[in-house]
């Protein structure tokens, strides 16, 4: 029987992930699961992120799921040690494979991080950089409004350039050269954020790391069958479906809502 690949996130931001592993593997099974009820996880305790981070990652181990992807940079920040006691299984977060991605990119050894308060204050970015460049000089800036902006719908609104324009205008001064999107959400800000920092700045987008180090675990065999999608929410079914819709293009697989604590006792 084939098990699936478990994504979760706090929202809609994960289907960036999604997005490049369905690429990535056509005919592999894919379970998103996105926390909608208790979004932003950024301004949270560590405490709380811990905790709904293992309530999410229970429910996708219910699925059967043969690999864990933590798309949400606040959690894989705080909660992946957690998660590794609830299961044997690969658990794959999203800082060690976009801090890698900036330790190539840069030349300067200047890299920015932007993300949600709860990532910027775990400091994982710059531990897992430093670790790769000793040398390197991190510069981080919470930009905890852009998650709003994107679980809204108003990624392409002008008051994304004038938010972005105030959160990002410290970091341009520092002659960065790369620049880490340290939460999922902001990829769909990308061009925004482009246009801010100018082209002179790299963009990392951990997605693409995390989908080539997903290929070093799942076996190369193919049994020619298409991959299914099935998604799950805690709430606001017809928000989700109508932002994923905008993020993925293509019509996608079954959407149901799921309700955390139901769904322990369930067999």
């Amino acid at each position: 029987m084939k098990k699936a690949i478990g994504i979760f996130d706090s929202g809609v931001g994960g289907l960036t992930v999604y997005k490049a592993i369905r690429a990535a593997f056509p005919e592999e099974d894919l379970i998103y699961f996105g926390d909608t009820a208790r979004v932003p996880y950024g301004p949270k305790s560590h405490n709380t992120i811990i905790e709904y981070s293992i309530q999410n990652s229970r429910f996708l181990l219910q699925q059967g799921i043969k690999t864990l992807i933590v798309a949400c940079n606040t959690s894989s920040a705080v909660a992946i040690p957690a998660l590794q006691q609830l299961t044997d299984i690969p658990i794959i977060g999203v800082i060690d494979p976009g801090a890698e991605q900036a330790a190539r990119n840069t030349i300067n050894k200047r890299i920015g991080i932007i993300g949600t308060e709860g990532t910027v204050r775990s400091g994982a970015y710059t531990t897992a950089i430093q670790k790769l460049i000793p040398d390197a000089l991190v510069f981080s800036e919470a930009c905890p409004l852009f998650v709003s902006l994107v679980e809204e719908g108003w990624q392409d609104h002008a008051i994304a350039y004038s938010i972005a324009e105030e959160y990002l205008s410290p970091l341009k001064k520092l002659d960065i050269d790369t620049l880490v999107l340290g939460c999922t959400h902001y990829p769909l800000l990308r061009k925004v954020i482009q246009d801010v920092m100018g082209s002179s700045v790299t963009l990392v987008d951990s997605a693409d790391a995390i989908t080539a180090y997903l290929a070093c675990l799942i076996p190369a065999d193919s049994d020619g069958v298409s991959g299914k999608d099935s998604f799950f929410v805690s709430d606001n079914e017809d928000k989700f479906a109508r932002i994923s819709q905008q993020i993925l293009t293509d019509q996608f697989g079954t959407l149901s809502r799921v309700r955390l604590f139901e769904s322990w006792f369930q067999d």
